[in-house]
């Protein structure tokens, strides 16, 4: 949490954003999109909502952060980089032989970055046993330790995802908090369209989850759900689905009607960074 900072959780989405375009400048290339749709929720996760150490990030206090869906690493470094886990330094690094932030997140190589993902839809299943583990441990210091797990809408059509919710629910796990970001795209076209998790709230409660469907890139209502999620006094694990525009903040990247992974020309990188820093706040 990032208790005592004058900053707010608006400034901070917009630095991650920063933080994002300056990596994808290095390659000219990448996961733009995604990273830029989910910076708010990111900004609500690392400056409001996690437990942890910027300088330790292996302290056995934290609450955990899982990345599944891999080629988000852009997106979980340049959280990481605003929370202070990474230096920002390294930006320039990014993507090249031997550095702390290759393109896919690993986690042998990056602190904070807690598993190795990019297989889609194994986080989750990843995220009940450490759950289950922590649970066993009980608590750390008289405090409940979270086990948050960012997905995509994509995941949602992976049997490996319903079979991990099963076993949540089972297991009345209710320190698992999975977070989907649903952008409704995909490689291959919008998600809806190449097999829709429609209703999505309703399958999850279905499957024993407390639900919650709000607008990703709305600070307050990002912070009234993850609030909600942790304050739920229910024996059961808690689902915030957030819908997320992609290449949020950047005008001519969100009206690209192919955004997965984008190209971006050399001028259009410094196009876009002047447009995020309009939005500059103390």
């Amino acid at each position: 949490m990032d208790e005592g900072s004058n900053v707010s959780l608006t400034e901070r989405a917009r630095r991650i954003r920063r933080h994002a375009l300056r990596m994808g400048q290095v390659q000219g290339q990448g996961y733009i999109a995604q990273a830029l749709g989910a910076a708010d929720l990111l900004a609500v996760s690392y400056f409001h909502a996690l437990t942890y150490r910027p300088g330790e990030p292996e302290w056995e206090g934290r609450d955990r952060f899982l990345l599944s869906i891999g080629h988000y690493a852009i997106a979980l470094y340049a959280a990481l980089i605003e929370a202070g886990v990474l230096p920002e330094d390294e930006i320039e690094t990014y993507g090249a032989d031997d550095s702390r932030m290759p393109m896919s997140g690993m986690a042998a190589y990056t602190p904070g970055m807690e598993i190795t993902g990019g297989s889609l839809g194994h986080g989750l299943g990843i995220g009940v046993g450490m759950a289950l583990g922590l649970r066993r441990k009980g608590a750390f210091e008289g405090r409940k330790r979270f086990v948050y797990n960012l997905m995509s809408d994509g995941e949602l059509g992976e049997g490996s995802t319903w079979e991990a919710a099963m076993a949540a629910s089972h297991h009345r796990l209710d320190n698992l908090i999975c977070v989907v970001d649903f952008n409704n795209q995909q490689a291959d076209g919008p998600s809806t369209q190449m097999l829709s998790a429609e209703p999505v709230a309703a399958k999850w409660e279905a499957f024993g989850w407390h639900a919650q469907r709000v607008d990703g890139n709305a600070i307050a209502a990002l912070v009234a759900a993850f609030d909600a999620a942790r304050a739920h006094d229910g024996p059961q694990p808690r689902v915030v689905i957030c819908d997320t525009k992609m290449a949020k903040g950047v005008p001519f990247l969100e009206a690209r009607e192919k955004n997965h992974f984008l190209r971006v020309d050399e001028d259009e990188w410094d196009k876009a960074l002047a447009i995020i820093d309009e939005g500059a706040r103390p």
